[in-house]
């Protein structure tokens, strides 16, 4: 099983995306602002060790799933993020899956000795749109990272990578999508999950299709679906390519 590392929490909603995002929901439940970006307790936890002196994150897999309730390139975390970079250089051991939406900033925020990209970063560029993707894209794909990989979660509409396989054929890693979670979910096409799987395919780019959502749309037909059967039915739709291949 992976793990989670949230360094620093809050974010600013920036996309269509992030309409309903869970985190803004329960902090809201909580009587927390959202937007106000702060270090946790959690902050040096991949260096923490217990009482036999070994690593209190060490995961079985080796994957820890990175800033899941922020963004670790929010400008909020400047002051703070060299001292992750810090700790994510101690632990080559493990696999750090970054996911952000905003990768026009990754750039000015790479350590110096990050090079080509280290072999235990991975890094995920977030896109629920076609607008999104060709927006995004554009600064994320040529990047000096190692490990680069799309994620098209919530998916909202059709998505075309045909483009960047062609004008990057080795540059990514793998695809994942998935639909949106939550009571005010919006659909998600199967048709749209098919098209990127088959766009995937034909260029040999593992792809894995993650949950269905909420509200999901299989030809005619709207299906409410519980968040305990969302892996289940993503898996049961057999919607993947190589997904072994795909870090988290």
């Amino acid at each position: 099983m992976s793990e989670v590392w949230n360094m620093w929490h809050g974010c600013h909603k920036l996309s269509q995306g992030c309409r309903f995002c869970p985190v803004f929901q329960k902090d809201y439940l909580y009587g927390r602002n959202p937007s106000v970006v702060f270090k946790t307790k959690s902050f040096d936890l991949p260096v923490q060790q217990t009482r036999s002196h070994t690593h209190r994150l060490n995961p079985d897999d080796h994957l820890v799933r990175t800033c899941t309730t922020s963004d670790f390139f929010i400008e909020e975390a400047d002051p703070w993020r060299d001292d992750a970079w810090d700790m994510i250089r101690q632990r080559p051991d493990l696999t750090f899956l970054i996911v952000t939406k905003r990768p026009e900033r990754i750039s000015s925020c790479l350590p110096r000795d990050f090079g080509e990209g280290w072999n235990n970063v991975a890094i995920s560029c977030s896109c629920e749109t076609q607008y999104l993707a060709d927006r995004r894209l554009r600064y994320f794909i040529p990047l000096p990272i190692r490990h680069k990989l799309i994620s098209v979660e919530p998916m909202l509409g059709p998505i075309h990578l045909k483009q960047y396989f062609e004008q990057y054929p080795t540059a990514i890693e793998g695809i994942s999508c998935g639909g949106e979670i939550g009571s005010s979910a919006r659909i998600c096409d199967y048709g749209w999950v098919l098209d990127l799987m088959l766009e995937c395919t034909a260029y040999n780019i593992p792809f894995r299709f993650t949950q269905p959502g909420s509200r999901f749309r299989k030809g005619q037909k709207v299906y409410c679906i519980d968040d305990d059967r969302q892996k289940s039915l993503a898996e049961k739709s057999g919607a993947c390519y190589r997904a072994e291949k795909i870090c988290g």
